[in-house]
C-alpha cells in the first residue's frame, strides 16, 4: 500500500480501448468480516479485493479473537472464541464500516463497545438508525464516555422501522437480528445488492432470512449458524468508474465480471446520453460494453439517490464525464451533503462546472488541460482521474491514498487500457 506521498501522474486525451476486469465489490466484501464472526466455524471468503479498507477491517476481527490468513482475493477466517468485546479505538476510527462489529458481536456474545467509525468525510451520516434497532431487538444503549455500549441478555425479533434506508444500519441489524429468538422484520431496509449479497451469504451460514434486495426484509433466528465458502459480488462502483472513463475519453472498452443488473440506473442514464451500451453474459460472469467513439452526446439531468436510483458514489466521476457532452447537465445529490468536494479539483483542469446549493451543473464539452489535483476522498479521486484521462497534457494527482482505499491496481487496470497513468 502506498504512503500518503504517492501520486498518480497521467498523460491524458488518449481513448481508452479493450477489456478489463474488476474486482470483487469494496462494500460487500467490508460486510463479510463481521458476519463471520458470527460462528466459531472457519469461513472462506473469495474475489476479496485487495485494498486498504479490507486489511483495517481484517485487524479489528484478529482483535476480538479471529484468525486471518489471506491469499491473494481468498480470506480464510476461523473465530472460535470472542476474546474481547471492545475492538481497539485506534483501528474502529479509521473505517466507517467498523461499526459493523457492533451487530457481529451483540449477536454472538451479548455486548459490544464501539468508539463512533471513521472513514471519508462525505456529509453526516448518523448512527441513530442502529441504535434503534438494537433496542428494539431488546438491548441496552448507553454512551461511555468516548464510546457506545450495547448489552442484551438475549435479544428478541422485533418489527423494525427505519428512518431512512441506511445500508449500514441494515446491515447492522441483520447481524444482531439472525441470532435472536423469534422474528424480526426491518421496514425501510435497504435494497443495495451489496446488503442482499450479505444476506445470501448469512443464509448459506444457516440464516433463515427471507425479502433481501427489497424494503423488506425478514429474519427467523437461528440457534447457532455454521462456516461456510462464499464468493464477494463483483464491485459495480469499480465497473462504473471504467465505463466513465471510457465514456470520458471517447473510447471503446468492455467490462468483464460485472453484473449488468447492479447498473440499470447507469445504463440507462449512458444511453440517455447517446452512449452505445452492449450487455452479454459471457464466461466469467456478465460483461458491460460502452462504445463512446461515434457522434455527439447529449447534456442530461441525474439524481443521485438511494438504489436502485443512480448511486451516489458515481456521482463525481459522473460529472467528469459530463464535461464531454454537449449542453449543460446536471446532477442532483439527494444522499450526502458533502459530496461536491471535487468540484474545484476538476476546475482546476478547466472544467466548466459550478454548484448551486446540492445541485451540480456542468457546461460542455471542453477541452481539459493538464493540472495537478487532489484525491480529497475514493470517490472524489476517481473523478480527478476520469477527468485528468480526458485532459490533454500531464496530470498530477496527490493524495492517492484515498483511491488505494477503493480501486485495486487502478493504474495496472487502465494501463491494460491504453491510459498513460505512473505511479510515483
Amino acid at each position: 500500500m502506498g504512503e500518503h506521498g504517492d501520486r498518480y501522474v497521467i498523460d491524458g486525451g488518449q481513448p481508452l480501448r479493450g477489456e478489463v476486469s474488476v474486482s470483487g465489490s469494496k462494500n460487500a466484501a467490508l460486510y463479510t468480516l463481521p458476519a463471520a464472526l458470527l460462528t466459531s466455524e472457519p469461513v472462506t471468503l473469495r474475489n476479496v479485493p485487495r485494498i486498504a479498507d479490507i486489511g483495517e477491517f481484517a485487524d479489528i476481527c484478529r482483535a476480538v479473537g479471529s484468525r486471518i490468513e489471506v491469499d491473494g482475493e481468498t480470506l480464510r477466517i476461523h473465530t472460535p472464541e470472542i476474546t474481547s468485546t471492545t475492538p481497539p479505538a485506534e483501528l474502529v476510527s479509521r473505517l466507517r464500516a467498523s461499526f459493523l462489529v457492533m451487530g457481529a458481536l451483540l449477536g454472538r456474545a451479548g455486548e459490544a463497545e464501539c468508539p463512533p467509525p471513521g472513514g471519508d468525510v462525505i456529509g453526516s451520516r448518523p448512527l441513530d438508525v442502529h441504535f434503534v434497532g438494537f433496542k428494539m431487538l431488546g438491548a441496552n444503549v448507553e454512551r461511555r464516555d468516548s464510546s457506545w455500549y450495547v448489552q442484551a441478555d438475549r435479544l428478541r425479533g422485533a418489527r423494525i422501522f427505519f428512518d431512512y434506508p441506511s445500508v449500514l444500519g441494515t446491515v447492522n441489524v441483520l447481524l444482531a437480528a439472525v441470532r435472536a429468538e423469534g422474528e424480526t422484520t426491518i421496514v425501510n431496509a435497504a435494497p443495495e445488492p451489496e446488503v442482499a449479497m450479505l444476506a445470501d451469504m448469512l443464509v448459506s451460514m444457516g440464516a433463515r432470512i427471507s425479502g433481501q434486495g427489497t424494503s423488506f426484509i425478514t429474519v427467523q433466528g437461528v440457534e447457532r449458524l455454521g462456516g461456510t465458502d462464499f464468493s464477494v459480488i463483483p464491485d459495480r462502483l469499480e465497473v462504473g468508474t471504467y465505463l466513465l472513463a471510457a465514456v470520458a475519453t471517447r473510447g471503446d472498452v468492455r467490462v468483464t465480471n460485472a453484473e449488468p443488473a447492479h447498473l440499470d440506473s447507469l445504463i440507462h442514464k449512458l444511453r440517455e446520453m447517446g452512449v452505445e451500451v452492449g450487455l452479454d453474459d459471457g464466461a466469467g460472469g456478465g460483461g458491460v460494453r460502452v462504445c463512446a467513439s461515434d457522434g455527439p452526446m447529449q447534456a442530461i439531468q441525474v439524481q443521485a439517490v438511494p438504489y436502485p436510483g443512480f448511486a451516489t458514489d458515481l456521482h463525481p466521476p459522473m460529472a467528469a464525464a459530463l464535461t464531454q457532452v454537449r449542453g449543460v447537465s446536471l446532477v442532483h445529490e439527494r444522499v450526502y451533503d458533502n459530496r461536491t468536494l471535487y468540484v474545484n479539483e476538476l476546475r482546476k483542469l478547466g472544467a466548466r462546472i459550478i454548484t448551486a446549493g446540492d445541485t451540480v451543473l456542468i457546461e460542455g464539452p471542453t477541452d481539459l488541460g493538464g493540472s495537478t489535483v487532489r484525491a480529497l476522498d475514493i470517490r472524489a479521486g476517481a473523478a480527478t482521474v476520469v477527468a485528468a484521462l480526458a485532459a490533454r497534457g500531464e496530470s498530477t494527482i496527490l493524495d492517492i491514498h484515498h483511491l488505494d482505499r477503493g480501486y485495486s491496481d487502478l493504474q495496472g487496470r487502465l494501463r491494460a487500457l491504453g491510459a498513460s497513468i505512473e505511479r510515483r
